[in-house]
């Protein structure tokens, strides 16, 4: 992706979460500058990757395949002086974009539904071999209630209302068309991205990054050391 795109990108999650009421903490306001200046009293945002994000899945079609994002909180299963058992995130999908089919080897979530249009969640359960399993019904939580469905279908999320997604439970979501984008929010058990993401068809996770202009934000796995 260029940078361009990105720094687009981020200045339209930026003003989703203000048209939904949602304010960031402050480290998601920090420039590039004031990043370099900012000493070790921040590297609980370092260390656990808080703050902007991009993906693209590593495959350079964003507006079809990827979204926005920012890690709000989360724990660190691999260092003990970050104990916190959960985390929290904001996702930003415009109308076009999906996210792909996986699941979580050991992460529960509710993927909830913040504000904006409508998102559908397709659900399947996953094999002993980890691959779809297309034949039996899924059972899942909607706000409280349990609902069992076909194998495949897509649940409606509309604005308000959410879904919990249980390890091994094989989950893709997009955006209705017609409702405009949305902001999604996701509450979980501690989160690490590298190790705990079962995609079904391999993809990557961050882009690669074209330099067209100056970053608007720094990306989570852009910030320098401590000063």
């Amino acid at each position: 992706m260029k940078r361009s795109e990105i720094n687009a990108a981020l200045r339209e999650m930026e003003q989703m979460t203000k048209r939904c009421g949602f304010s960031l903490p402050p480290f998601c306001n920090f420039t590039p500058q004031e990043w370099q200046e900012k000493g070790h009293e921040w590297d609980e945002v370092r260390d656990n990757m808080l703050g902007w994000d991009i993906t693209d899945y590593g495959m350079g079609d964003f507006d079809r395949l990827g979204f926005s994002l920012i890690t709000l909180r989360n724990g660190n299963l691999k260092l003990d002086k970050y104990p916190k058992t959960y985390a929290e995130k904001l996702l930003y999908l415009k109308e076009g974009q999906y996210s792909p089919m996986h699941f979580h080897w050991f992460k529960m979530e509710d993927i909830i539904n913040r504000g904006g249009g409508n998102v559908l969640v397709r659900v399947y359960n996953s094999t002993a071999q980890e691959e779809l399993d297309r034949e039996s019904p899924v059972t899942v939580q909607l706000d409280g209630r349990t609902c069992t469905v076909p194998a495949g279908s897509q649940l409606r999320l509309t604005p308000g209302e959410s879904i919990t997604v249980t390890p091994g439970l094989y989950h893709d979501f997009e955006v209705e068309p017609g409702h405009g984008p949305v902001l999604l929010g996701e509450v979980s058990q501690c989160n690490d991205d590298n190790s705990d993401n079962r995609f079904y068809e391999k993809l990557g996770r961050f882009p690669a990054i074209e330099e067209d202009e100056p970053p608007y934000r720094l990306l989570c796995n852009e910030y320098p050391p401590a000063k």
